[in-house]
């Protein structure tokens, strides 16, 4: 198994996906965001580095599960090296997204996109227009519009193969999160803009100047934190930024 020489994925390799939409009690509105892998990076780098005629896929079904194998011919041993995992079901289509998960699941075996699990808790508040309330019977919840994307632009991993180095940017290429710094602020899309002005609300010179701002320990004295805005102590923000690479207060921790 070369899974040395397996190389690291890059930034067109990554997919970034909001998992979850909330209101902070400062009611400021944030999303989750997750990184994923695309199963043609599987393919591609399978392709790559072991060779498009050294590697097959199959799937069988053990209890009701569906798991996906993948086998890797070892030309010392000459024999067939077998990585398997599990796959989950996706909300389209049942057969495709599980088969297609495990399949991706049995690449992190082999050492495909592992690095990934060394990422940090990303969390990025959301601009008027990027987002909307939903009831769900007595309870508002809060979902990103399908126009809401966000990409990686840069990741850079250290030596070994953690990241160390991640900045996020919107569908405008504006930063939303940076690993090592502080994301500015989140401006209001222009079709909310429009919608405001339309109803006779507040100009867009108007907003950017009353747009809320991200608090962090350096700027409120390090009384406050930057996801719930309630307060921090000094020892919480350095086992934050060991651990999740962004200050958090202990109840943001635990739900990180």
């Amino acid at each position: 198994m070369k899974e040395l020489s397996i190389p690291l994925l890059t930034e067109q390799d990554i997919d970034c996906r909001v998992q979850s939409v909330s209101k902070a009690k400062t009611g400021r509105v944030g999303a989750v965001l997750l990184l994923y892998k695309d199963a043609r990076v599987d393919m591609r780098i399978l392709d790559q580095v072991f060779g498009p005629g050294n590697w097959q896929r199959t799937h069988e079904v053990i209890n009701g599960n569906l798991f996906c194998n993948i086998d890797i011919w070892d030309d010392e041993k000459k024999t067939w090296v077998r990585k398997q995992d599990v796959g989950t079901e996706s909300n389209t289509e049942k057969e495709k997204g599980q088969a297609s998960d495990s399949f991706k699941r049995a690449g992190f075996n082999v050492g495909i996109g592992r690095e990934l699990y060394t990422g940090p808790f990303i969390y990025v508040e959301l601009a008027d227009g990027e987002f909307y309330p939903e009831r769900q019977g007595q309870k508002e919840v809060f979902k990103c519009y399908a126009s809401t994307k966000f990409k990686v632009s840069k990741i850079a991993y250290n030596e070994r193969r953690e990241i160390c180095d991640l900045v996020i940017v919107d569908r405008n290429n504006k930063v939303r999160f940076n690993m090592n710094g502080h994301a500015p602020a989140p401006q209001a899309t222009q079709s909310a803009t429009n919608g405001q002005n339309a109803q006779g609300g507040q100009s867009t010179n108007q907003q950017q100047r009353t747009a809320p701002q991200p608090q962090n320990s350096a700027q409120t004295g390090g009384a406050a934190c930057p996801v719930c805005g309630g307060p921090i102590s000094e020892a919480e923000r350095r086992y934050s930024m060991n651990k999740f690479g962004r200050e958090m207060c202990r109840a943001c921790q635990k739900n990180a």
